[in-house]
């Protein structure tokens, strides 16, 4: 049965308490194990992608929307005004559901039956993360690397913006970023630094090979360095000869991830049997 609450402050809401408050959500969800997922379709591919469900947040009118997935989980039913009390924003998509995150695989292990990867390094922004999540699932891009500084794909924010597609791709964060690439090179991939300099490699002409990983920088600064210079070949997105005279000489990171991961595909079967984001 449903629990109505009237008070913001309930302590049986505390799982969703500050949502937009990234330092103590953080803090909270590494401590508890936690993450929050928003809205139906987010909470139905959460709980198919077989994350357990703590709680549910939801209001009056939307109530039975989740009914036939959500068996004798605990339901909150607030009000309007309770919900954005409680959340700190006005929820529009419906419900929020406190799901427990499962344990993150070793690197070797997501890498173990992909051929094509995206690797981020220092992605620090939740929605980038997220919609470059969403943009490699949807492509068919079989595993994601996190360097350890890259911000969480289960961060609400993350979740959100990739419409659950954060639960449709393996992925893995590094233990090591000096030695990262190394690994992956040690199972078998050849690796693509993406840069915005106009003399590397042709995306769209680059020579591929069985495994291959792309490797995209923060949002910044792009990629450091070091992997620039570790990575077996840098490429490029070619930009218009007019927009590099308006000074326009590079893509955001997630226009840039979509273009590049299409590249990426390249010589695959964009039907072969992947999962769906």
């Amino acid at each position: 049965m449903p629990e109505y609450v009237s008070d913001a402050h309930d302590p049986r809401l505390s799982d969703f308490t500050g949502l937009r408050d990234v330092e103590l959500r953080k803090s909270m969800e590494a401590e508890q194990g936690l993450f929050v997922a928003e809205g139906e379709k987010v909470i139905r591919r959460a709980i198919g992608a077989g994350y357990p469900v703590r709680a549910v947040l939801t209001t009056e009118r939307w109530l039975q929307s989740l009914a036939d997935v959500l068996g004798d989980v605990t339901v909150y039913v607030v009000s309007e005004e309770v919900m954005h009390g409680v959340a700190g924003f006005q929820v529009h998509r419906g419900a929020l559901a406190s799901m427990e995150r499962l344990p993150v695989p070793p690197v070797t292990e997501a890498l173990e039956r992909a051929s094509r990867i995206v690797v981020l390094e220092d992605l620090v922004d939740h929605g980038n993360v997220g919609a470059i999540f969403r943009c490699a699932a949807a492509l068919g891009v079989d595993a994601i690397v996190l360097s350890p500084r890259c911000a969480d794909p289960l961060y609400r924010r993350s979740v959100k913006v990739s419409m659950g597609a954060v639960f449709a791709i393996p992925y893995a964060r590094m233990d090591n970023w000096y030695d990262g690439l190394e690994q992956i090179r040690a199972a078998g991939f050849r690796t693509l630094a993406l840069t915005p300099a106009q003399d590397a490699t042709p995306m769209d002409t680059v020579e591929m090979s069985d495994r291959v990983a792309l490797l995209l920088g923060s949002e910044g600064d792009g990629l450091s360095s070091r992997w620039l210079r570790e990575a077996d070949e840098q490429v490029c997105i070619p930009m218009s000869p007019t927009a590099m005279e308006a000074g326009v000489d590079s893509l955001n990171v997630v226009a840039a991830a979509a273009i590049a991961c299409h590249g990426l595909m390249r010589g695959t079967s964009i039907h072969r049997g992947r999962r769906q984001p």
